[in-house]
């Protein structure tokens, strides 16, 4: 049995987040040292590195749940779980697409921007809509 300090060290899911993971019901309650202390065994120290591991892959924390409770499903349909994924690669492939469409525009606004003393600045133009803002931080 662990402590919550020694847990975090070992799923490297900090203390605060553990209590957190309790506390919305993701993890069930730590049993209680006779002094009141969480103790943490080797069902929950695989239950927090599901997690971070999980987290790491950018799932949120309701498919999180839904993945812990499909993990513990011994008679799960892995088709179940595969539609997660899969769901979850369509969502982080349409952040990519966000990600590089924005990274282009600034990429553009900053090539136009001549970068000089003068005040003329595409970039704020851009974020003010055209509304005349002028770049005290192009000359830089």
């Amino acid at each position: 049995m662990k402590t919550i300090g020694e847990a975090a060290a070992a799923s490297g899911v900090s203390a605060k987040m553990i209590r957190y993971y309790e506390s919305i019901g993701l993890l069930p309650a730590a049993g209680r040292t006779a002094s009141g202390y969480r103790s943490y065994g080797s069902a929950d120290l695989h239950n927090l590195r599901f997690i971070r591991r999980a987290r790491d892959l950018g799932f949120s924390l309701e498919e999180i749940a839904k993945l812990l409770s499909l993990w513990r499903d011994h008679e799960r349909a892995s088709a179940d779980v595969k539609q997660i994924a899969l769901k979850h690669v369509s969502e982080l492939d349409r952040k990519i697409a966000e990600m590089t469409a924005m990274r282009a525009t600034l990429s553009h606004l900053a090539e136009a921007c001549q970068g000089d003393g003068r005040p003329h600045c595409p970039i704020l133009e851009e974020l003010g809509e055209g509304d005349g803002a002028h770049c005290a931080h192009c000359a830089h």
